[in-house]
């Protein structure tokens, strides 16, 4: 019987075939990375590979020369991760060809992600290339699909609309800022709360062009850690409350089990900013703005479930966009697998 002919694969797993726990075993982090890739080097049957090793997949891609390679990888990818390769044969996906081609490129697009249509993937499916040309594990076959997928992401965030509207708490909090305020520079940010949550808006504030900010803890230590790594200011929890006139925006996401931003403190607040608006946003449960504050002229109060209506509202048109881009992008695939299709079999080729 002839030898399989060279193909053209993929082999993980991600957040659509295993759990989170599972995710966390097979997971790339402490040496392992390198580990795999110097294992994978030794494959005489591995012409070329790539490995994505993100919070919610690990995939590798790559092109066989014999059609014993994905076994051995999948071995030694098991053995490494210390999993029974039963229990990763229930939640592998391997692709193959075409299939595996169209896969990267909704994966760089944003289409295959836990949140639809985000562009942070993007970023890592160009760093993991990089790291593979650098260690010159890729060849004709991955730099062109790779290249390629660079090119469809962009294409279809400029000629659809899956990359529309913001869909993590965060994002939208700071997109709706920006509504009230049109530039974030100047605008002074006080972030109520040194936790997870916290962290995600100090960085998303941060990303969109706030200079201006302010962490408060009730542990001053807590404030001060946090606003290291953003190079922002720290303060005492009621110290901030109570200085609330210094801020145009106010985001909340502490433990405390009352409102800690009260209609009398930002009533007072509001005499001593005459015609400029205050911007609430708390992401607390219980809630730590009173209710009463929204009542207040030129104050805007937005709450867990305002955020969620508006991030469920972005998320809806971007689905909406779902069958449009993966036709698309299926097409672009197509084209793609014609021009690699016969490097596959041509080690030399160019």
């Amino acid at each position: 019987m002839s030898e399989p002919a060279p193909t053209l694969f993929l082999l993980g797993a991600s957040h659509h075939t295993a759990p989170l726990a599972l995710r966390e075993k097979l997971a790339l982090v402490g040496g392992k990375l390198d580990t795999l890739q110097a294992e994978l080097r030794e494959l005489d049957a591995l012409r070329e590979f790539a490995v994505l090793n993100t919070c919610n997949r690990v995939e590798i891609y790559g092109v066989a020369a014999r059609g014993d390679a994905v076994a051995q990888l999948e071995a030694r990818f098991c053995a490494l991760s210390q999993m029974d390769p039963a229990v990763f044969a229930g939640i592998r996906l391997h692709l193959q060809g075409p299939s595996a081609v169209q896969h990267l490129l909704e994966v760089a697009a944003g289409v295959d992600s836990q949140m639809l249509g985000e562009t942070e993937i993007l970023g890592q499916v160009k760093d993991a290339y990089a790291a593979a040309q650098a260690r010159n594990t890729t060849g004709p076959v991955l730099n062109r699909i790779f290249q390629k997928s660079f090119q469809a992401a962009k294409h279809v965030r400029t000629h659809t609309a899956i990359g529309e509207g913001q869909i993590s708490v965060a994002s939208v909090a700071v997109e709706l800022a920006l509504k009230i305020f049109g530039e974030l520079a100047e605008c002074p940010v006080l972030l109520l709360g040194a936790g997870d949550i916290g962290e995600k808006t100090a960085k998303a504030f941060r990303s969109r062009g706030a200079q201006r900010l302010t962490v408060a803890s009730r542990q001053l230590a807590n404030a001060e850690t946090l606003a290291r790594d953003f190079g922002a200011e720290a303060r005492e929890l009621a110290d901030a409350a109570a200085g609330l006139a210094a801020f145009d925006i106010v985001v909340s996401s502490t433990s405390a089990p009352e409102p800690i931003v009260t209609e009398p403190l930002v009533a007072a607040a509001m005499r001593h900013r005459a015609a400029r608006p205050l911007f609430c946003i708390d992401l607390a449960l219980p809630r730590n703005v009173a209710p009463g504050v929204a009542g207040l002229a030129n104050v805007f109060v937005y709450n867990l479930d305002d955020l969620a209506r508006i991030a469920e509202e972005n998320l809806a048109l971007r689905q909406a966009e779902l069958g449009r881009v993966r036709a698309l992008l299926a097409d672009k695939a197509g084209a793609l697998w014609q021009q690699v299709a016969p490097r596959v079999g041509q080690p030399g080729a160019e």
